[in-house]
């Protein structure tokens, strides 16, 4: 029984201080902002302008990934079981009014709350009490990147070092 307690700390805490979380469903790994309330994360996504939550099904099973926020290493990792919290209800207003405030550079300011619950789903990942927290892996877990839309700075044109060269002489 102290194990199974000193293991849930161990989560919450870790959970709690770091600013992303490395999350498989049963799509691929993503990093997903989270915030920590009433002994789960919150995850807010798959709406316009927000994070994908692929592979996190109601009822389904994930697997957690903790990095530290200031060295970003694996500390920790736990089984979770995905909770899609329906709109309206009183868990997602409780949901909701914690991630709003930690949600950054919104478009749309006050009125995110109302588009959370037209477009996108809220997610509660409940750590499952009585499997053991995962050691943090030693070997390298790094994988190929997803495919995405994001590019490249193309290169730097050849005049541009001149005209700084130009710039610290004056």
């Amino acid at each position: 029984m102290t194990t199974e307690l000193l293991d849930a700390a161990l989560v919450e805490e870790a959970t709690k201080k770091s600013g992303l979380i490395w999350v498989r469903g049963t799509g691929p790994e993503r990093a997903l902002w989270h915030v920590w309330h009433e002994g789960a994360a919150l995850v807010v996504g798959d709406g316009p302008g927000e994070q994908p939550l692929p592979g996190l099904v109601d009822g389904g099973a994930a697997t957690v990934t903790v990095r530290s926020k200031d060295k970003g290493g694996r500390l920790v990792g736990w089984q979770a079981k995905v909770v899609e919290l329906g709109a309206g209800t009183e868990a997602w207003e409780a949901a909701v009014g914690e991630l709003k405030g930690k949600r950054l550079n919104a478009p749309d300011g006050e009125a995110m709350p109302l588009r959370w619950s037209r477009e996108c789903r809220v997610v509660r990942l409940e750590p499952v009490r009585g499997v053991a927290v995962l050691p943090a892996s030693d070997g390298d877990l790094a994988a190929v990147p997803l495919p995405s839309a994001a590019t490249t700075r193309d290169a730097v044109p050849a005049g541009v070092p001149r005209l700084l060269k130009r710039r610290r002489a004056k």
